[in-house]
Parts: C-alpha cells; structure tokens; sequence
C-alpha cells in the first residue's frame, strides 16, 4: 500500500449501522450498510433503543466486512472518522466508541464528523466540489439551504422552522396508512396520481429562505379527514400527487431564488429525501440550462452511509483537524461550528 490517504469511516446517526473506507476523499473501496428498515417498520418509526442494540450487534462484523472488502489492514489507515452528531444519542454513542477504541489501540488519528456535512460530501465521491456553492440538504430530520464559501466552511441560510421534509412524508404516509418508511411510498405514489387538490405552499416572509411544512401536513390530514366525513373517496395517488407537488415547489423555488442571489458554481442535493425522484427531477428541469453546475448523488449516497462521512473526514485530515479521546456523542452539534 502507498503513501494514499485512507480513511476508515463510520456512520451510527440513526438506524443504518455503516462502515467505509474511502481513499483520498475521492474513492470508495467500500462502503457496507446494515439496514435496520424491517425491524423498525412494525413500530412505524425508528425506536431509539432498538436502534442502540442493533448498531452492538452489527459494529464489528460491518468493519470487519468493510476493510475486507477494500483489501487493507488497520496499519495501512490513515485515520479514522466517526459521525459525531446530530443523531441519536445512543446510536451516535456506538459508533463513536468503536471508532476511539480503534484509534487507541492502532495510534491512528480520530476525526470527528458532523452527519449533514458528511451528506454534502457525499457529492464529492461524484465529482469534485467547486466553491462557492449551495447545498439543499433534505432528510427525515433536516432542511436546510447552506452555503459553502469554501472547503469546510458552513453557512445555514435557510433552515425549517418545523417538520423536516422527510418527517412530513412520513406523518402524510402515515395518515394515508402507508408503511414506514412512508417517503418512497408517496414518491412512487405521486407518479401515479395527478395534482388535483390545492395544498398551501408556505413561503414565509418575502426574503426569507426558511422552510415550514407542518401547516401543510395539517392540510393534508384535514382534507382526508373532510372526505371520510362526507363519505367520499379520495384516490391517495391524487394525494401523494398534490402533497408531493406543494413541497417541490417550495424548495425549488427557494433554492433558485439562492442559486442566483448568492452567484453560485455548484448546486448539491443532499440527505435521505435526495432520492426522492419527483425532487431530483424538477431539480433537473430547473436547472438544465442554469449557469450553474448540478450535482446529486446515487441513491446508494443519498441514504445514510459510511462512504459520505470519509469523504468529509478527508478535509479535516489535511487540515490536521483531530479529536481528542473525550469525543462524544452530541445530537445536537451545530453544523456550522463542526
């Protein structure tokens, strides 16, 4: 093995348990994902607990599998990089522990990462970033506009003031009997159906790049309500449709109003929702003749995993930005102090 730089990686936020080891910030060698989907899907939500015990069971034989897959051994590491937070807290604890125990014993350098940068640079292992840009960042717990001046510089210029967008599909989902995880059940849903209902679309004050989709979950819910009283049928493709239609509007149209204001090179989607394929193409369509330059990642990036948090890990490394052996989990960690 040369003098690359080889980062073994570690993902624990929620309920995927992931490890990757990623190769200059550019290259998977591998990236394995142990799925948790069928053990929370009869809870109808992610069960912090459950997820805790499962990320035990699964830690060792995801590494073990990873650095298999990748052909190297622990003295080949150039260090390792755990998701630090947002998360939950037990889940983040898992992996954090695996990763300093790893570090201790292999004297490796320990690299903290914070989870929504991890999915921005999911978008390197694409191709490489161009600065400025802007990142619409879409998932179960976040949706946030940010601003990237340069490498490892965060600005959040615009964030939700309530529900994620993901947590609406998947409250909407679950009104409409649909189960967890309700997101690609309205996505292949609205594919289906036609935007026959009126649905609000919440774009707050004129200048701001906020997000708010609580009062359209409440519209949603409200409207079916309204048909089962009347007695009347109401297609849930229709809905999905016009559910759907609202909130694509909404964050398209906030991120071109950015795109411009802000004078971008790039534009990256990022996070679970980015595998939503209404999004990725009305994002498409938008911006096919837009002077900017559109990145969005395969739908194995999209979702949790190891590879997108080595690839953020690869910036701290060459800044030489190491944590001590006091990392902890903290699900609450600010994306622009990471």
């Amino acid at each position: 093995m040369n003098s690359n730089e080889l980062i073994l990686a570690i993902e624990t936020s929620c309920d995927e348990t992931s490890a990757a080891i990623i190769k200059n910030g550019r290259e998977i060698l591998s990236n394995v994902v142990s799925s948790q989907i069928e053990s929370h899907k009869r809870f109808g939500g992610v069960v912090p607990e459950i997820a805790s015990r499962h990320h035990v069971e699964q830690m060792t034989i995801i590494i073990e599998q990873a650095m298999k897959e990748a052909d190297v051994t622990f003295e080949n590491l150039s260090a390792v990089a755990v998701t630090e937070g947002p998360g939950l807290v037990g889940a983040l604890l898992i992996g954090v522990s695996a990763a300093k125990a790893i570090a201790f014993a292999h004297d490796l350098p320990l690299i903290g990462v914070h989870h929504i940068a991890g999915h921005i640079y999911a978008n390197q292992l694409v191709q490489p970033l161009s600065f400025p840009l802007l990142a619409l960042v879409v998932s179960g717990g976040h949706t946030e506009l940010v601003y990237m001046k340069e490498d490892g510089s965060f600005s959040i210029i615009g964030e939700t003031r309530d529900d994620a967008v993901g947590e609406a599909y998947d409250k909407v989902a679950r009104t409409l009997g649909l189960p967890y995880p309700g997101g690609p059940h309205i996505d292949r849903l609205a594919a289906e159906g036609s935007e026959t209902i009126d649905f609000p679309r919440s774009w707050l004050e004129a200048d701001s790049y906020d997000f708010s989709f609580s009062g359209l979950k409440s519209s949603v819910i409200n409207t079916l309500h309204n048909y089962k009283q009347r007695g009347e049928e109401v297609k849930i493709e229709d809905v999905a449709a016009s559910f759907q239609a609202s909130v694509i509007d909404v964050l398209v149209g906030k991120t071109k109003k950015a795109v411009r204001e802000f004078e971008v090179k790039q534009l990256l989607l990022a996070g679970g929702v980015a595998a939503n394929k209404g999004l990725r193409a009305a994002l498409e369509k938008e911006f096919a003749t837009a002077d900017v330059d559109l990145l969005i990642p395969p739908l194995s990036l999209c979702t949790d995993n190891a590879a997108m948090i080595g690839a953020a890990a690869s910036v701290k490394w060459k800044k030489s930005e190491f944590a001590s052996y006091d990392l902890n989990g903290n699900p609450g960690l600010d994306l622009e102090k990471a």
